[in-house]
């Protein structure tokens, strides 16, 4: 009679060894000076270093339903730095430097190859923000999940001096604000993208679209834009109140969150047209534009608002990072009954 093994039960620890040598070199990719010991143990070390008040923030984060296309494509290199984007821009929003990530990764089966493309992508997405990769979790769920199917999250620490934290009491009147142009759909709305496009008007995902330039499934799997290091150097030179990281919910939804009650963000969509994406899935999937709006970041990825006498000198670092950004509306005093986020005007093209 055979014996029941763990093997026998779906788990191949072998498979996963070889996954861990395959992951390593991307890992030790992403570092800092700060990191302590390597790769391997129960913990991740991290030397804080010299502050005079420091705060910790903490932020978690998955990438929702754009992994069914990184898996529908079987391309999983890039799904990585959408997951870092997700969790290192929320931090900077409030001032913090990200420092390091930790990250999460659930698979139906050990593929090493497969795990190591992922980590890859993490691993570039850590050195684009300027983070370590300090380790992680592959854990194999059979039965649970489909041999080809799996879910990434990860935390990642950032810190920031107490005294320089930014956030909603930080913003003025007459603060203006500044947008920062997004590589595309980002990391939301997929379940609403996939609907109308995959099921409903029945696109392939490798046909070529004429008015996206590529196909359908190399725009969806787009890598989300990391601003972390744009951020922290326009913090470096410019007074800045605060940042809205245009996540699940919107522009209005999200920047409503750093707008203090008083004030209104009066934003005006003649400043930018939305991508060919939006205007896709919009004209494709008759989605009404409110519903767009609040689903999705149209085109609009990060906003900084910062002191009106700094427009400029804003303006021009992102240029010269080679972000593209605008001024995409001011803050000013609210009178009665008004939101904190008021959308006025239309896009020009959509």
């Amino acid at each position: 009679m055979s014996e029941n093994t763990y093997a026998a039960a779906g788990v191949n620890i072998e498979e996963g060894d070889r996954a861990v040598e395959l992951i390593t070199p991307h890992a030790k990719r992403a570092t800092r000076p700060e990191v302590m010991g390597g790769l391997g143990g129960f913990a991740g070390l991290f030397k804080l270093g010299d502050y005079k008040e420091p705060v910790l923030a903490a932020g978690s984060d998955g990438v929702g339903t754009k992994l069914a296309v990184a898996q529908a494509m079987d391309k999983h290199d890039t799904i990585g730095i959408d997951l870092v984007a997700m969790c290192v821009d929320d931090l900077v929003v409030c001032g913090a430097e990200p420092l390091f990530l930790q990250d999460y990764i659930a698979v139906g089966e050990v593929v090493p190859e497969k795990v190591a493309e992922i980590v890859k992508g993490i691993a570039e997405g850590c050195v684009q923000a300027g983070a370590a990769l300090l380790g992680g979790e592959t854990a194999e769920h059979p039965g649970v999940m489909g041999k080809d199917e799996y879910d990434v999250s990860a935390t990642a620490v950032g810190v920031v001096e107490a005294d320089e934290l930014l956030g909603p009491d930080k913003v003025r009147d007459g603060d203006v604000l500044i947008a920062m142009k997004s590589s595309g759909l980002h990391s939301n709305g997929y379940s609403l993208a996939r609907y109308v496009l995959l099921e409903q008007a029945g696109l392939p995902l490798d046909g070529y679209m004429e008015d996206l330039g590529r196909t359908l499934g190399e725009e969806l799997l787009e890598p989300t834009r990391i601003y972390a290091k744009d951020c922290l150097a326009l913090v470096s030179e410019c007074a800045v109140s605060t940042f809205c990281h245009v996540t699940g919910g919107g522009l209005a939804g999200n920047l409503e969150r750093v707008i203090p009650e008083g004030l209104t963000a009066e934003v005006s969509r003649s400043t930018w047209t939305p991508g060919q994406i939006f205007k896709t899935i919009s004209s494709v999937g008759k989605v009404a534009l409110e519903e767009m709006e609040k689903t999705f970041n149209m085109g609009v990825g990060m906003i900084a608002v910062v002191a009106p006498e700094d427009r400029e000198r804003a303006l021009a670092m992102m240029t010269a990072r080679h972000v593209e950004a605008w001024e995409l509306g001011t803050v000013r005093v609210a009178e009665e009954g008004e939101p904190r986020v008021l959308m006025t005007g239309e896009h020009p093209g959509f």
